[in-house]
């Protein structure tokens, strides 16, 4: 079967993004790991699947894979090249789409200056919904925001748990180049207290208005940025009282900006989506 795909990114973030409404995708969970693969497919942290929607209201479904091959509920940065993508191919000549997830519905808009806001949605902070295990555990408030702490390669790390349609553990950290991102990531996103695993956030604050970020992703490991990451993150700072709305986010592919209001309001990550090139490959 020849697929054909876009390639782009999203501050380094990086997804093959198919037209599932004008070509049949039908892929087994080994196909999409091959087609991630960066020697043997395309490469790519995530593949974005673009299908016509199933609900009423909404303007298309978005589907996306992980590296590993597995189905994922969310992908912010994958969310702001979806809408490029359908606005570039003549899917749609709307500047605002409602979009179907996993997790439920999102509101990405075009901006006048090429950027992409994404409405996210509220966060969701219950741990029992994230979904995180917290029985045992003995908590410290900071702020508003309950932290827990975990056991990471024989010390405790001290977490706040998110969940932006997919769940984080927030972190901080100080100074995310020597962080053990890549030490402790791993064993954070498998561990039992997070039974569908976890996205692993390693957060620098710089000052109440930007932090530096590194996302070691459930499914795909380290990417140079990750838009869900970068939500939980803010809104994880902005509860224990350490940041205030807008948030620059610097991460290793470029910068997002994130403004939550708090509560129950959404929240809104603004970024860039770069079309990188079109192919085919057979599959």
């Amino acid at each position: 079967m020849k697929l054909k795909f876009t390639k782009m990114h999203g501050a380094g973030n990086d997804f093959v993004v198919i037209d599932a409404i004008n070509q049949k995708v039908d892929l087994t969970p080994a196909q999409w790991k091959m087609l991630a693969d960066r020697r043997f497919g395309v490469g790519a942290d995530q593949m974005l699947v673009v299908e016509r929607p199933h609900s009423a209201g909404v303007d298309f479904r978005y589907r996306i894979y992980n590296s590993d091959g597995g189905e994922v509920e969310q992908c912010g940065n994958g969310a702001r090249a979806f809408v490029k993508f359908v606005t570039d191919n003549g899917l749609t000549d709307k500047r605002a789409i409602k979009v179907e997830t996993m997790s439920g519905v999102i509101e990405p808009t075009l901006e006048a200056d090429g950027r992409i806001t994404v409405d996210m949605g509220a966060p969701i902070l219950e741990p029992e919904r994230v979904p995180f295990n917290h029985v045992g555990l003995q908590g410290k408030q900071q702020g508003t925001d309950m932290l827990w702490p975990l056991d990471v390669n024989g010390k405790t790390t001290w977490i706040s748990v998110v969940s932006m349609g997919n769940p984080h553990a927030v972190q901080v950290v100080d100074n995310v180049e020597t962080a053990d991102v890549l030490l402790d990531g791993p064993v954070i996103e498998h561990h039992p207290r997070f039974p569908k695993r976890v996205n692993a956030g390693f957060m620098q604050i710089v000052d109440r208005q930007h932090i530096n970020l590194r996302v070691f992703e459930r499914g795909a490991g380290e990417t140079l940025a990750c838009g869900t990451g970068a939500c939980a993150a803010v809104v994880a700072g902005i509860r224990r009282g350490l940041l205030a709305s807008p948030v620059k986010v610097a991460t290793r592919g470029g910068d997002l900006s994130i403004a939550w209001a708090g509560d129950e309001s959404p929240v809104l990550l603004t970024g860039p989506a770069v079309s990188v090139f079109e192919g085919e490959i057979e599959i």
